[in-house]
C-alpha cells in the first residue's frame, strides 16, 4: 500500500477544500492516487467545494451569542461570496452555532473551532459540506470570547453587516443599547488613547507636519500644531473621546455621559463583515469578451 504522506493530505485539501481527515481516507481508498483521490471526494461532497474554494467570499455575516445573565458572550464573522447565500438559513445557522461554540468551547482560534464536534461531524465537515450543497465558498473568519466585567449587551446593523459586543460596568440596559449603536455607528478604533498603535499617532503627526510645512507655519510652530492634530484625531478614533451620537447638545462625549451614569465601558469588539478583504471587481464586459474569444478559438 502507498504511504500518505502529511504533504499528499495538504496538496488534496488545497486542491478540494475538503476537511483533512477526508482527504486521508481519499487517499488511502485511492491507494495514493491523487487524481482518483480527488475524484473520490467529489462523489461525497460534490464538485462544487473544489471549484469555491479558491475565490474570495467578503459577504457574509456577524452572529452573536450570549449567556441568558449577561455575563457569557462571543462575536464571530463568518464569510460566503454572495449577500444572497449570507441570508439562507443553513448559512445562518451554521453562524449561529459557531458563535455558541465559541462561548462554551473557548477555542483557541479558527482551526480549534473548525476542529469542533457539531452535527454529525465536526464545525469543518459541515462547513464544507454546505459549501458543495450551495456551490460557494464561505469561510470563518475571526471571533472573539468575552467574559464579562460587567453586563453584555449587543447590536446588529444591516442584516448582520456589522455587528458590536459590550462589555459595561453600571448603568443600564438602555445605555448599553445605546452605546452599542453608538459604536456601530461611529467605528471607534479602541476604547481610549492606550489602545490606538503607535504607528497610527505616527503617521498623522508627520502628515501635520509637513501640511504645516506646506501652508508656511514656523519651524518652531510645527510640533505644537502636529500634536493638536494628534489629540483632534484620538477625540476621532477613541470610543471615549467621541462626541455621543444621541447628545443633545451635540457635545457630551461618550466619556462624559458615561461619568454622568456612574458607569464604564470594561471592552467593547466591532465587527464589520468583509472588513479588510480585498474584494475582486467583476468587469462584466470584459468576462464576455473573453468567453466569446475562447469559443472562436475552439472552432
Amino acid at each position: 500500500m502507498a504511504e500518505i504522506t502529511a504533504s499528499m493530505v495538504k496538496e488534496l485539501r488545497e486542491k478540494t477544500d475538503a476537511p483533512m481527515m477526508e482527504c486521508k481516507k481519499a487517499l488511502t481508498e485511492a491507494a495514493g492516487d491523487m487524481d482518483k483521490a480527488e475524484e473520490i471526494l467529489r462523489v461525497k461532497l460534490g464538485n462544487k467545494a473544489t471549484k469555491a474554494a479558491s475565490r474570495v467570499a467578503a459577504e457574509g455575516v456577524v452572529a452573536i451569542n450570549i449567556s441568558a445573565d449577561g455575563k457569557l458572550g462571543s462575536i464571530l464573522e463568518i464569510n460566503s461570496e454572495t449577500d444572497f447565500v449570507a441570508k439562507n438559513d443553513d448559512f445562518l445557522k451554521l453562524a449561529a452555532d459557531c458563535a455558541g461554540l465559541v462561548a462554551a468551547k473557548n477555542p483557541a482560534d479558527v482551526a480549534v473551532l473548525s476542529a469542533l464536534p457539531l452535527g454529525d461531524g465536526t464545525v469543518e465537515s459541515t462547513r464544507t459540506a454546505l459549501v458543495g450543497k450551495i456551490g460557494e465558498n464561505m469561510s470563518l473568519r475571526r471571533f472573539a470570547r468575552v467574559e464579562a466585567k460587567g453586563k453584555l449587551a449587543s447590536y446588529i446593523h444591516g442584516g448582520s453587516k456589522i455587528g458590536v459586543l459590550i462589555d459595561l460596568v453600571g448603568g443600564d440596559e438602555q445605555l448599553a443599547k445605546d452605546l452599542a449603536m453608538h459604536i456601530a455607528a461611529s467605528k471607534p478604533k479602541s476604547l481610549d488613547s492606550t489602545g490606538v498603535p503607535a504607528e497610527l499617532l505616527d503617521t498623522e503627526r508627520r502628515i501635520a507636519i509637513e501640511k504645516a510645512r506646506e501652508a508656511g507655519k514656523p519651524e518652531a510652530m510645527l510640533e505644537k500644531i502636529a500634536e493638536g492634530t494628534v489629540q483632534k484625531y484620538l477625540k476621532d478614533v477613541t470610543l471615549l473621546g467621541q462626541v455621543f451620537v444621541k447628545a443633545e447638545d451635540g457635545k457630551q462625549t461618550v466619556e462624559q455621559l458615561l461619568k454622568a451614569k456612574s458607569a464604564l465601558v470594561a471592552s467593547f469588539n466591532l465587527f464589520v463583515v468583509g472588513e479588510g478583504i480585498e474584494k475582486k471587481v467583476a468587469d462584466f464586459a470584459a468576462e464576455v469578451a473573453a468567453q466569446a474569444a475562447a469559443a472562436a478559438g475552439n472552432r
